[in-house]
């Protein structure tokens, strides 16, 4: 228990301390000092939270939208070769437990073409039946469109490419493949026109602005193979499972089949935002850091006006903990109410950034976010409050760190000589 009160603080310590936080003439300066501290802190640790937030947002908004159009594991043929038994893997596949869908995939590359504009483009050969799976893009697709593809054989694309190539529902592409056909008068490459059924907006720049899919009897027409695939998707219920139903394939599969799962495939992307996360808790860290050097530098000012308090203090019977509990709790004052006051002022901005985002963008007449560099249409934000709490925690760690040095330096004023000159 006594050593329990070294660490509570009684009232009489906590007026005192509360009376040196507070503005004097005398000590204007000091308290500039500690408001500029105060300040500091609140900007770093509400910087730190928003930044966080948005990094996780990010992280999060990219898996969905990967996941949201892709598989959670793709099987590919070994040395590159395509799947000729497709069939026969899919039924295999579809009793795995965890597995919600099985859908084979042709992809390619082409040229697309229309009256004012050329593009190079991915092409997708899908059936009508495994665009549920792709559950991002289902969810984009109106009526239309899904009738249009399923009935006509018409081409779905993504809405920012329509928006480059100027392409309405109705209107024809002209998509040129990078193989070949003889004829009489040389070798020539194969063309064909598609009429556009409807687009897709999945919320991510680089399929919204590349991917075309096409009925699966034309994508094998037009990239001139027959009953054969280039890869398989797998779709489970949920990402977690992951690993556990490639064990699974892995023992089930012909050894000349190859699995990747999603995190494999995107691994720049995933590496990249853990690197760049990491890097920025360390650097705006650096911003609370700074902060507390403020209260340092202030702490110490208060203590040398405050001498001969302390003197009086001491020749009262005050005890060196007293005086270090005193000073201790007016720099922990400042921190605890900068730390919570910054949490609050960054959870406030990462719930509402993107329409902070939109207002700025406005005013300033310029696009601050650019989906063509972030791959994302929108700012993101999420927030993970585990994260905030250790922010907090960082925060009001290094604010009794820097209260320590000040603290112990009041603590070994002499009365005699404080009281001297008195």
């Amino acid at each position: 228990m006594k050593h329990m009160s070294n660490f509570i603080f009684n009232e009489t310590e906590r007026t005192i301390a509360l009376r040196y936080i507070k503005s004097r003439r005398v000590e204007g300066f000091i308290s500039v000092s500690a408001w500029f501290s105060l300040i500091g802190i609140v900007l770093g640790v509400a910087t730190l939270i928003v930044v966080m937030s948005v990094m996780n947002g990010f992280r999060t908004e990219l898996v969905e939208r990967i996941l949201g159009i892709n598989g959670h594991l793709i099987v590919y043929k070994k040395n590159g070769l395509l799947i000729e038994n497709y069939n026969k893997i899919v039924s295999q596949i579809s009793d795995t437990q965890n597995v919600v869908a099985v859908t084979p995939y042709l992809e390619g590359q082409a040229l697309a073409k229309t009256k004012n504009s050329i593009s190079g483009i991915i092409i997708r050969g899908t059936k009508w039946s495994d665009l549920p799976a792709k559950k991002l893009l289902w969810k984009s697709l109106d009526k239309t469109a899904i009738n249009n593809f399923k009935i006509k054989q018409n081409i779905i694309l993504g809405y920012r490419l329509a928006q480059r190539l100027n392409l309405r529902v109705g209107d024809y592409i002209s998509l040129i493949s990078p193989n070949v056909m003889e004829t009489a008068i040389g070798v020539l490459p194969i063309k064909q026109n598609f009429m556009v059924g409807g687009f897709f907006d999945i919320g991510m720049y680089e399929y919204d602005n590349n991917f075309i899919f096409i009925p699966w009897e034309k994508a094998e027409k037009f990239l001139s193979i027959k009953k054969i695939a280039h890869g398989i998707e797998i779709f489970l219920d949920n990402p977690k499972t992951t690993q556990n139903v490639y064990d699974d394939l892995i023992s089930k599969l012909d050894e000349n089949l190859t699995i990747i799962d999603w995190k494999k495939r995107n691994s720049s992307f995933m590496n990249a935002l853990d690197v760049e996360k990491n890097v920025m808790f360390v650097i705006l860290t650096l911003i609370i850091l700074v902060a507390t050097f403020n209260i340092i530098s202030s702490m110490i000012m208060l203590v040398q006006t405050k001498k001969s308090d302390i003197a009086l203090m001491r020749t009262m019977g005050a005890s060196k903990h007293f005086v270090i509990r005193i000073f201790m709790l007016t720099g922990s004052i400042i921190g605890i109410i900068g730390t919570i006051i910054g949490a609050i002022l960054g959870t406030i901005i990462s719930i509402n950034i993107e329409t902070i985002r939109n207002f700025v963008s406005s005013l300033f007449g310029q696009e601050l976010f650019s989906p063509q560099i972030y791959f994302l249409s929108t700012l993101p934000s999420n927030i993970n409050f585990n994260e905030v709490l250790i922010v907090m925690v960082l925060s009001i760690s290094l604010t009794l760190i820097a209260s320590m040095f000040p603290a112990w330096k009041a603590s070994k004023i002499s009365p005699a000589e404080a009281l001297r000159y008195e």
